[in-house]
């Protein structure tokens, strides 16, 4: 077949470790030989963020909100063992939370259902999807190590001098000290990002923070909800027949292990951060979780919800198979062409997508699977494929569904 021609490029963020294997196995197989690929590149990989002191992942960000699409692979977060592994200038902060920053915008993830592959919690039917918060809190924290003892005080120095001081600790010897913060106007954002598509899929919203603890923090992202939601969409969720409501986050828990799915439950930055992966897992796999950040200006920049797969990338260094499962990332890239395609109104782009993502999931239902989803699935006898033999695969499958 002619390759699809596209008009505007994506943003291409490339990745670290496996992932950045993964990444290249994948356009070579199944984007490149179908797809006129165009992007804008920008390396994201950990040596290339130490060299630029980071500024490729500002770059990239702003070059997100100028084409209005991108795909990133999964990159690395330093700490303190990877500052001597990589010989770090300096322990650089997350490449998503810089990006979420500059985007404004709040990530939404949702699982990747497949018929033999059951949830872990037998009750889920239904996909959740986790819409996280995408700025501020522990992503945008000033950190100190108290050395002895003294006190600590949270200070605000309005631009007309005044100041708000609060004592935080009486310090009788060494310990620790965050800062974090947020905005209203990200928080508004947030929460009209949520209403919205909650309404655009169909499907109730739930909101959990912690505001019996944080009586300011944490109950002013409850009132940012609630005020947007009765001033704004309360009559239009009532005539879709969904419904809103807030809770604690430690009775969210509850409540989600309990239900069917079929639902958003937004979270702020870290909840979200840690309860897509809970979610994803238990779905099934880490490994079979999308995500998409969205900004109330109407950017979008899709990525796999899982990590760089490090142990798997050590064995490849060594020379070692490794059973890699990159579906994730394949929806990654099939969701920022098709959000391409959709804009740039090439409907060949948009079915392509479309029949990508089915040849990944009908692969898999035919018993064709990585060794971490053959561990879980119900397939009797699943054939187990190496990372690039999986990916090859899913290209016969794709080649008969064109």
């Amino acid at each position: 077949m002619e390759r699809i021609k596209m008009t505007t490029p994506l943003v291409e963020m490339d990745g670290d470790e496996m992932t950045r294997v993964m990444w290249q196995m994948i356009k070579d197989e199944l984007i490149l030989p179908y797809v006129d690929l165009k992007t804008e590149y920008y390396d994201l990989g950990l040596e290339h963020r130490n060299e630029t002191d980071d500024q490729v992942t500002v770059d990239s960000a702003n070059a997100t909100l100028k084409y209005g699409v991108a795909v990133k692979c999964a990159t690395i977060t330093p700490n303190a063992a990877r500052m001597t592994e990589y010989n770090l200038k300096e322990m650089w902060k997350s490449p998503n939370g810089t990006i979420r920053a500059i985007l404004d915008g709040t990530v939404f993830r949702a699982p990747i259902l497949i018929r033999n592959i059951v949830p872990y919690v037998s009750n889920w039917s239904k996909p959740i999807t986790i819409a996280r918060h995408a700025y501020g809190d522990v992503y945008k924290n000033t950190e100190i190590k108290v050395p002895g003892p003294g006190r600590a005080e949270l200070v605000f120095t309005g631009e007309d001098g005044r100041e708000i001081r609060e004592t935080i600790h009486q310090f009788t010897g060494p310990g620790i000290l965050q800062g974090i913060h947020n905005t209203e106007k990200s928080i508004s954002s947030f929460a009209r990002a949520c209403f919205n598509y909650a309404l655009d899929s169909r499907q109730d919203l739930w909101f959990a923070t912690k505001d019996t603890i944080s009586k300011k923090y944490d109950h002013t992202f409850k009132d940012i909800f609630q005020e947007i939601y009765d001033e704004e969409y309360a009559e239009k969720f009532k005539e879709s027949g969904i419904e809103y409501f807030y809770t604690l986050i430690d009775d969210a828990v509850a409540r989600v292990i309990r239900s069917e799915g079929g639902f958003i439950w937004a979270c702020k930055n870290y909840d979200g951060d840690v309860m897509s992966d809970m979610v994803a897992t238990a779905y099934g796999d880490l490994s079979m979780m999308t995500s998409v950040l969205v900004s109330p200006s109407g950017v979008y920049e899709y990525e796999a919800a899982h990590g760089t797969v490090q142990q798997h990338y050590y064995k490849y260094l060594k020379g070692e198979e490794t059973s890699t499962n990159g579906i994730a990332t394949i929806f990654a890239w099939t969701g920022a062409l098709r959000k391409r395609g959709e804009l740039d109104h090439i409907p060949q782009l948009v079915s392509f997508s479309e029949k990508l993502e089915k040849a990944c999931i009908k692969t898999v239902e035919d018993g064709k699977m990585t060794r971490s989803l053959a561990s879980i699935s119900t397939c009797e006898n699943p054939v187990v494929l190496n990372c690039l033999d999986f990916i090859k695969a899913i290209r016969e499958t794709l080649d008969s569904l064109l």
